[in-house]
C-alpha cells in the first residue's frame, strides 16, 4: 500500500509532517490495508496563511481499493491535524460500508434474507 501526500503552497507544517500523516493512515485505516493499493492525501489552506477562519484547512483523502473505482472524502477544520483526523474518520466509515456491501454481494447473507424465526 502506498501513501502519497500533497500539500498546497500555503499549508505550513513541520518537517516530520509526512511521517505523521503516514503513521496516522497506516494505524487508523489498518483494517483495510489488504484491500487498498494507494491512499492520496491532499491538504490545502482555502484562505491563506495571512487569513484564518474556523474551517479553512481542507484535507481530502482518496483511497484506491483493489479492482474498484477510487473513493474520496473531504473534511474542513481549523488546523490540518484536525482536518486529517476528521477525514480519516469519514474514510473509515466509507470504506467500512463499501467493504461490507462487497462482502454481502459475494455470498454473505444479508439480514433481510434470514427468516424471522432465526433472528
Amino acid at each position: 500500500m502506498q501513501i502519497q501526500i500533497h500539500k498546497g503552497k500555503q499549508v505550513e507544517v513541520g518537517e516530520d509532517f509526512n511521517e505523521f500523516v503516514t503513521s496516522e493512515i497506516e494505524t487508523k485505516l489498518k483494517r483495510f490495508e489488504d484491500r487498498i493499493t494507494r491512499y492520496e492525501v491532499h491538504f490545502a489552506d482555502e484562505n491563506s496563511s495571512a487569513k484564518s477562519s474556523d474551517d479553512d484547512k481542507r484535507c481530502v483523502i482518496e483511497a484506491r481499493p483493489n479492482g474498484m473505482q477510487p473513493v474520496s472524502v473531504t473534511a474542513h477544520a481549523a488546523t490540518v491535524r484536525f482536518a486529517l483526523d476528521a477525514a480519516i474518520e469519514k474514510m473509515k466509515t466509507l470504506l467500512g460500508r463499501t467493504m461490507d456491501k462487497l462482502s454481502q454481494a459475494k455470498g454473505r447473507t444479508a439480514l433481510g434474507d434470514i427468516p424471522e424465526a432465526e433472528i
